[in-house]
């Protein structure tokens, strides 16, 4: 990118800014439209949402969104890029295989409950066959990433013992994102921490010593409210 729109900033000033000073207000325009971007999406849906929409909520001019993002597409194309960089979060799990798997227990139902709007963008993208393609596109374009993780579970798997760890990672991923779809139906009455409790049992993990710092509803009927 050569050159910004006019206006480039949102502020004016007789003294030349500096490169760092140039960058750091791109970023904030690029964080502020992605920002904006996330909110229109999960309130109108992706299909309905506009760039009109993600400029007015943003209170930025067409032009600077255009200048960081072409189309729609390219808006949820880095979000997802985002949420595929924020699962990748399990390659810094240190210690035992059984304390990594706890970790991606307990990281997945974080980052569910406490990123709803992300959360509920990727399932919309990956399940609905008009836009299935933006998610594939992403997936794609992280196809090392996508691949180093399976491979991570895998090993985990392999190290506590299972006899397909392949089959084993696949059931856990399942599994999880099952739960996610859950969690965003039914954020108010799902039973996170009886959830992730059952979880260690399957896996004949140690119980936690201490629930997540998150609101847990207790065990009654998922309902959405």
């Amino acid at each position: 990118m050569d050159s910004a729109p006019e206006g480039f900033g949102q502020e004016r000033s007789d003294v030349p800014r500096s490169a760092s000073t140039n960058r750091e207000l791109r970023e904030k325009s690029r964080e502020r439209i992605l920002s904006a971007a996330l909110e229109v999406f999960a309130e109108k849906g992706y299909e309905a949402a506009s760039i009109s929409d993600v400029t007015q909520r943003a209170e930025v001019s067409r032009g600077l969104v255009t200048y960081y993002f072409a189309t729609k597409q390219e808006l949820a194309a880095e979000l997802l890029d985002r949420w595929l960089d924020g699962i990748g979060a399990i390659l810094t799990l240190q210690g035992t295989a059984d304390e990594k798997l706890a970790g991606i227990i307990d990281g997945t139902l974080m980052a569910a409950a406490t990123t709803l709007e992300i959360q509920r963008l990727a399932i919309t993208l990956m399940m609905q066959p008009s836009t299935h393609e933006v998610f594939a596109e992403v997936e794609a374009a992280k196809a090392d990433r996508v691949v180093e993780i399976e491979d991570a579970i895998r090993s985990i798997f392999a190290d506590r013992g299972a006899e397909d760890p392949a089959v084993e990672e696949m059931l856990l991923r399942a599994t999880l994102e099952g739960v996610t779809v859950k969690l965003a139906i039914y954020p108010q009455t799902f039973p996170v921490e009886a959830v992730r409790r059952r979880l260690y049992e399957s896996y004949a993990l140690p119980a936690p010593a201490a629930p997540l710092p998150i609101g847990s509803p207790p065990v009654d009927r998922l309902r959405a409210k």
